[in-house]
């Protein structure tokens, strides 16, 4: 029986938390799905989004990590961590709903247009306001020594079941448009979504409630003196630049993908969705290996091995055109691997540097100043697509389509992640908490 601080991992309370957990993130990762990429493109397009917009819109995901800051000011008030967490939860899942309804409103594109970007804002905020804090209780049940498996089998579970789900709703859309009945699609998608957000809910009072004394709130240190720490932790700051340079470069590109996908590609929703199984499946067989990588050796290892499949990535999505549109399998497929690594480990990446009690804190600040580089990267990167499109996709007297200029960008940006992760992070010894 291992017991660490007071915690017993063994007991049946806590196994019970980590599979509602693990099971949490999977209906949580079933909504995500729904509202991102092609899904998204989707909706977008059919209340008359530009491309460039569109392009914009869907890294709104990125800006959206700055909710994550204003955690930091609550994080150490919260007396009952499970109350707090699933009223704003909650209410952003059912918000991502609400965006399958905005092609019905009877207003015109503009207006509906207005609601739209309204609806993720809100929706990413109430999610994003509390996701580290459920990382951080969930995670509390989840002994240190195997925290990598643990989240290894947890995405496993999370992708195989998304496998499912994305060929159900992606036929069933496919099925509806091909009758002249989108406006159904986006109604069995809403239901979808629905029943996720129910069972997600279920799953979050099934995990044991961390509920703190009233006297022991009083005594927390002022964030301006928590912020000041941080910032002087010469590995926190690192973790900041890796951050940049990874949100920075995905960002540049991934926002673009969708609408090239279902325009210039022409890939029907199925197809794409056949495509996004391709994904899953890669970085399911990936996520065990990656995770006991970097429970062996070190998380900033295990980084560099992920980014340097998510540059071979952008590489060949460079040379993805009509003509070869096939690539964009095998950009899929790497990509999506590369996340194997990538998501687990750079939220992981902080307990290597920071106490445990600033994680929540730590992480929000990571993640909201990543969160503004990245999005700050896909509006310049929707400018130039606009731009690209507008000259009859011409860059530099060269016909080229304005998404292999972006991925070209990316790798560039990734692979001085790499170097800067090899030089540096590697270097920096990682605690084990």
């Amino acid at each position: 029986m291992e017991a660490l601080q007071g915690h017993d991992f063994a007991s049946k309370e806590y196994r019970r938390s980590r599979r509602a957990y693990a099971a949490e993130c999977t209906f949580e990762y079933f909504v995500s799905l729904l509202v991102t990429e092609a899904f998204l493109s989707k909706v977008l397009l059919s209340i008359g989004m530009s491309d460039g917009l569109i392009q914009v819109v869907s890294t709104l995901i990125a800006l959206s990590q700055l909710f994550q800051f204003f955690s930091i000011f609550v994080v150490q008030r919260i007396t009952n961590t499970k109350r707090f967490v699933v009223l704003f939860h909650t209410v952003g899942q059912l918000l991502f709903m609400a965006l399958y309804f905005v092609p019905f409103l009877p207003f015109a594109g503009e207006y509906k247009t207005v609601v739209a970007i309204g609806c993720i804002l809100v929706a990413y905020f109430g999610n994003y306001f509390v996701t580290n804090i459920i990382y951080n209780w969930g995670n509390s049940y989840v002994s240190p020594s195997w925290r990598g498996l643990f989240g290894a089998k947890k995405e496993i579970l999370s992708l195989l079941t998304g496998i499912v789900m994305t060929v159900v709703i992606g036929y069933a859309m496919d099925y509806f448009e091909e009758a002249g009945n989108l406006e159904g699609g986006f109604i069995f998608a809403a239901i979808g979504i629905l029943i996720f957000c129910i069972c997600d809910f279920v799953c979050l009072m099934m995990i044991k409630n961390d509920i703190k004394p009233r006297e022991e709130i009083k005594k927390t240190e002022p964030i301006g003196q928590v912020m000041k720490k941080l910032f002087k932790i010469r590995g926190f700051q690192y973790v900041l630049i890796l951050t940049v340079l990874w949100n920075v470069g995905i960002y540049t590109t991934i926002g673009a993908l969708g609408t090239y996908r279902i325009t210039e590609l022409d890939f029907s929703m199925s197809e794409i969705t056949y495509i996004a199984m391709a994904g899953c499946l890669a970085r399911a067989l990936l996520s065990r290996p990656f995770g006991r990588f970097a429970d062996k050796y070190t998380r900033s290892k295990a980084l560099i091995l992920a980014m340097v499949m998510a540059t071979a990535a952008f590489a060949i999505n460079v040379f993805t055109t009509p003509d070869t549109r096939y690539l964009i399998i095998v950009y899929t497929i790497l990509y999506n691997g590369c996340f194997a690594g990538m998501s687990v480990n750079l939220l992981n990446i902080v307990y290597s540097y920071v106490p445990a009690e600033y994680f929540v804190q730590a992480s929000a600040i990571k993640n909201s100043i990543g969160g503004i580089c990245g999005f700050l990267a896909s509006i310049a990167a929707g400018t130039l697509l606009d731009y690209i499109q507008s000259q009859g996709n011409t860059f530099l007297g060269i016909h080229v389509y304005a998404q292999q200029v972006l991925s070209l960008i990316s790798v560039i940006l990734i692979v001085a992640a790499i170097v800067f992760t090899k030089l540096v992070m590697d270097k920096q010894k990682e605690m084990k908490q």
